[in-house]
């Protein structure tokens, strides 16, 4: 069992900055990544940054490239996702999850763990 609970989240205007942090507890060896997911009212769930373990590869949605960078601190089981430029359209409840991911990285079904979410909301 991987306990897994995000914070930083909140409300800024266009074209500002916020750090999400996602602190992981418990068994976290059973996963090989950490990622953040988020879903806007009335729309699927979608990834929007992964970080591997091994490597600390990492991937990012072409909707974020450029603006988000995820991050981790292994000697603190924390994943950070470091949002600049923020647009309206980034304004969602934002996930931290983990779980063994052996297929495309972007699909919610890969992963076993999940937050309880943080809103980040962006205002024009």
């Amino acid at each position: 069992q991987v306990d897994l609970v995000e914070s930083g989240g909140g409300s800024v205007q266009a074209g500002g900055s916020l750090r999400l942090s996602c602190a992981a507890s418990g068994y976290t060896y059973s996963s090989n990544c950490m990622a953040w997911f988020r879903q806007a009212p009335g729309k699927e769930r979608e990834g929007v940054a992964v970080i591997f373990s091994i490597g600390s590869i990492t991937y990012y949605a072409d909707s974020v490239k450029g603006r988000f960078t995820i991050s981790q601190d292994n000697a603190k089981n924390t994943v950070y996702l470091q949002m600049n430029s923020l647009k309206p359209e980034d304004t969602a409840v934002y996930y931290c999850a983990a779980g063994l991911v052996t297929g495309w990285w972007i699909l919610p079904d890969e992963y076993n763990y999940w937050g309880q979410g943080t809103q980040v909301t962006v205002s024009s």
